[in-house]
């Protein structure tokens, strides 16, 4: 059964009770790994220098302690599998829902069911919404 590593554990723990219940029930079927929970306004205003965020600090989710948001990813990371960072995110997407938990996904922003008309693909964040 895949588990979580202590630095992806020490990343969820700086997320949401709710990022935390989703992930720690994901990590019992899919092995993935969290690249990020709470994000420092260094880390936030770089990503956005790189064009890897469209937020500096304050503006992302990422940026509340706890995290809003979460940045998790199949394991082995393979960035050039847009399928399988799809498959994935519809799991985590369907396991949370049958928790009661809603969750946007950074390949689907506006959660049409459309994964081919974003303008900014984030497949590793995972956001709460309300």
């Amino acid at each position: 059964m895949p588990r979580f590593g202590k630095t992806s554990k020490k990343r969820l723990e700086t997320c949401d009770d709710k990022l935390q219940e989703v992930f720690n029930e994901v990590i019992k079927y899919i092995d993935c790994s969290v690249l990020e929970g709470n994000r420092s306004e260094a880390i936030q205003n770089k990503y956005y220098d790189e064009g890897k965020s469209k937020f500096r600090f304050p503006g992302s989710k990422h940026n509340s302690m706890p995290s809003r948001a979460a940045d998790v990813t199949p394991y082995p990371v393979d960035w050039e599998d847009r399928e399988r960072q799809t498959l994935f995110a519809g799991f985590v997407i369907g396991l949370a829902k049958g928790m009661g938990i809603n969750i946007r996904w950074g390949g689907d922003w506006d959660m049409d069911f459309q994964v081919n008309d974003n303008k900014f693909d984030d497949f590793p964040h995972f956001e709460i919404i309300d």
